[in-house]
């Protein structure tokens, strides 16, 4: 790994704006650095389902050893995103029980910094290059960055359902090389010290309810209307939200309606969400929130259209699966600490698992993520960049 060309990737990348459906140029910057490598690089057809002006890059490399593993991150920032300067400081990094001065990458400001997801596709080049320009054994390597992630993983949801098959004009280092089936597919997408392994991801589901009253002249006859809104209000007070159990939240996140204040509202729109790691949960707090919408709707004479979709389901993975073991094993080697974690928010991993891949989501030290003041350590960005070149011997051992 070497220190400063991972830094210096790190900081070209933050420069290049990528929001959610713009991520052309980012792509165009992966697909170059990866075709210098030895990749062949494609792009999938999805932007015709996720509306981005790029599909997703799907690269390979054949092995010098018989296995496949892929590593995966998001080309997409969210907002504010246009014209990102990074700084590069030291800081006090407090915890529960130390503080300590580290040097940190952090945006100046005024916009994120892009570390989400930035910092995991700097960490999977340069372990990349390192193996390469080692001359190390290395099983058959597949990479995938998608867009759009931040938009409820849209890319990943419209990836083929074999785009992750290893292509018949591209052989396998050996016969017995994996082609097909699950083969172990890194996220690299998530926070918590490089080392972290998420366990645990949730369902998603998203709730879009129209609800229907009648209008009236609220200072005329009032008692002729029946009001949306208070429909919406009273649902949203009967419903179970915020921390439902350990694994279980739910929001109502918008609500919009109305026309003028004089005005009984006669249709209102009320979006929000469910999730959990258990679908027997996540699926019973659906149930709460569909009732108390029914209930409510029925109780002041109005009508609702409730509507879910599920935006990805859950990934799971046990202490004693294979790939948890390997992951812990390649951190030993670089002299990184292993912890599992499980999160409140999806990945494309929640995807991934479905399409062909054992996908597990990992750390890589971004915090703050989503705002101005998102930093990300440099040592986090060359030990994720080991981590990588660890991995990778790990299983071509």
């Amino acid at each position: 790994m070497n220190p400063d060309r991972v830094l210096d990737s790190f900081l070209e990348m933050a420069a290049i704006e990528s929001p959610s459906w713009h991520e052309a140029p980012m792509a165009a910057y992966c697909a170059e650095k990866l075709a210098e490598m030895g990749f062949t690089v494609t792009f999938d057809a999805s932007a015709a389902e996720t509306g981005s002006d790029t599909g997703n890059l799907i690269a390979h490399l054949p092995g010098t050893v018989p296995g496949r593993i892929g590593f995966s991150a998001h080309l997409d920032t969210v907002k504010p995103c246009a014209g990102i300067e990074a700084v590069i400081e030291q800081r006090h990094i407090c915890d529960d029980v130390t503080c300590r001065m580290a040097e940190v990458v952090c945006s100046a400001g005024e916009t994120i910094l892009s570390a989400d997801d930035k910092a995991g596709i700097t960490a999977i080049f340069e372990g990349l290059r390192s193996v390469l320009e080692s001359g190390a054994p290395r099983p058959d390597i597949t990479v995938l960055l998608t867009t759009c992630e931040e938009q409820s993983l849209l890319g990943a949801g419209a990836l083929a359902e074999d785009a992750l098959a290893w292509p018949e004009n591209l052989p396998a280092a050996t016969p017995e090389a994996e082609r097909d089936g699950c083969f172990p597919l890194f996220v690299l997408d998530a926070d918590g010290a490089p080392g972290t392994i998420i366990m645990g991801a949730p369902y998603h589901w998203t709730l879009r309810a129209r609800i229907e009253g009648r209008a009236a002249h609220a200072g005329v006859e009032p008692e002729e209307g029946v009001s949306a809104i208070q429909i919406a209000a009273a649902a949203v007070a009967a419903m179970p939200l915020g921390r439902i159990d350990e694994c279980t939240t739910a929001n109502v996140g918008r609500i919009e309606g109305g026309v003028a204040v004089n005005i009984v509202p006669a249709v209102v729109t009320l979006m929000g969400e469910c999730r959990s790691l258990y679908e027997d949960r996540v699926l019973a707090q659906r149930d709460a929130m569909t009732r108390a919408l029914e209930e409510a709707a029925a109780r002041f004479g109005g009508q609702v259209e409730v509507a879910w979709e599920l935006d990805y389901p859950a990934v799971m993975h046990e202490p004693g699966d294979a790939i948890v073991a390997h992951l812990e094993a390649a951190a030993a080697t670089c002299g990184l600490e292993s912890r599992h974690a499980t999160s409140g928010g999806g990945a494309d991993a929640n995807i991934l698992g479905t399409k062909g891949a054992d996908a597990i989501t990992l750390g890589i030290g971004m915090t703050n993520f989503h705002s101005v003041d998102e930093y990300i350590e440099v040592a986090d960005l060359q030990n994720m960049a080991r981590y990588v070149e660890a991995i990778i011997a790990e299983y071509a051992g």
